[in-house]
């Protein structure tokens, strides 16, 4: 239901930091170490996440990575250690990202274009930037930069792709050019200038820079946005059909026509969490000509909307709905109906009721409507 569903990310951080001096991998960057900070972004994009890491470091306290699903020893050389970590990725798994654990400061919007592109149809997508520099070749002569691109993490890949590359057990100097060595197209997409690879201990000072920057900018921006949300629904004819309104049944009432259950309630909290995050409606999500989403529990799409939300960058504050009803009555339901749509946002949903005063469809009694309106917080600004 969610754009991380079936997505895993690989983060390859087995190296043992040679040219650095000791494993930058485990270095602080502003009280977080590189390694974990790389997963964490990793975590908020992905189904799951697998941590290749140096086998001396399996199962000390420097092997302990926050947010990693699984943590596995690499091999000696960099593409032994992404096959591995790939190895250990779920047979279930859609799209496979390999990511440097080195690439601290790599963004959620950046990981959500390479999915996106894979989503799209592309086998193999690399981020790239554009060269800055002038260029000269062994030969002395200048090379035209325009025509040059450098190529960041995460990659992303069809899982079969990936796993079909890596079985030849070939070595190349990253994941696409192995996949590529295949014959498989690459797809470039935009990267982004702040994804710096710690490489060299200056990298690291630039990369504390840089973070410093990107806090002092988030605080003086925007950290709150509102979203509203609408969603009506007629009364059903068809006697076999149940009401049910924030993921509560109510026994012996007629049910709404929809193409799920048609939770009125949960739809409305669902639209107004994603007007909130810009995220467009929930019929772009969940269209009613699907056939997946028939009778769907809108309980579990709201969960996957939420779970969008949180991937976007966001945390629910909180959700008021009001619910415009001539019948039933809400009030002996209310706490359970909260209840449950709390769990699934993750934040407190309140629910009053409304009565339409006899005007219109609504006053008649013909159907059901409610209105919900969400407050979200920046993530990063809470941080």
């Amino acid at each position: 239901m969610s754009t991380r569903d079936g997505v895993w990310c690989v983060v390859v951080a087995g190296g043992a930091g040679r040219r650095f001096g000791s494993p930058k991998q485990f270095e602080d960057l502003a009280g977080m170490r590189v390694i974990d900070r790389a997963v964490a972004t990793a975590a908020g994009c992905c189904e799951g996440v697998v941590v290749v890491l140096p086998e001396r470091f399996i199962g000390s306290p420097d092997g302990v990575v926050p947010g990693a699903d699984t943590v596995v020893a690499g091999g000696a050389s960099r593409s032994e250690s992404a096959r591995l970590g790939i190895e250990a990725v779920p047979d279930g798994a859609e799209v496979i990202l390999v990511h440097d654990g080195a690439r601290p400061l790599a963004p959620p919007a950046l990981f959500g274009r390479v999915v996106e592109a894979v989503r799209g149809g592309a086998e193999a997508v690399v981020p790239v930037v554009p060269v800055r520099d002038t260029i000269r070749g062994t030969d002395s002569q200048v090379v035209d930069r325009e025509s040059l691109r450098a190529v960041q993490t995460p990659q992303g890949f069809a899982a079969a792709t990936l796993r079909a590359a890596v079985a030849t057990g070939a070595e190349a100097t990253d994941d696409a050019a192995l996949v590529a060595a295949g014959g498989t197209p690459v797809t470039m997409v935009e990267g982004d200038p702040s994804n710096l690879k710690v490489t060299e201990p200056v990298d690291l000072e630039f990369a504390r820079a840089l973070h410093t920057t990107e806090e002092r900018r988030v605080e003086h921006e925007t950290r709150l946005r509102v979203g509203n949300g609408f969603d009506i629904h007629r009364f059903s004819e068809d006697p076999g059909r149940p009401l049910v309104l924030g993921g509560v049944t109510f026994e012996g009432r007629a049910g709404l026509i929809g193409h799920s259950d048609a939770d009125v309630v949960a739809h409305a909290v669902a639209e107004a969490l994603l007007g909130a995050a810009g995220l467009g409606d929930l019929g772009s999500h969940f269209p009613d000509d699907d056939d997946r989403f028939a009778n769907a529990d809108s309980i579990e799409l709201l969960r996957a909307v939420s779970g969008e939300v949180t991937a976007g960058g966001w945390e629910v504050a909180n959700v008021d709905c009001s619910v415009i009803a001539e019948h039933p009555k809400l009030a002996p339901a209310r706490e359970q109906m909260q209840s449950r749509l709390s769990a699934a946002v993750g934040a407190p949903v309140t629910v009053k009721g409304r009565r339409a005063e006899g005007m219109g469809d609504l006053g008649r009694g013909d159907g059901i409507a409610a209105t919900a309106t969400a407050l979200l917080v920046s993530a990063a600004g809470r941080r």
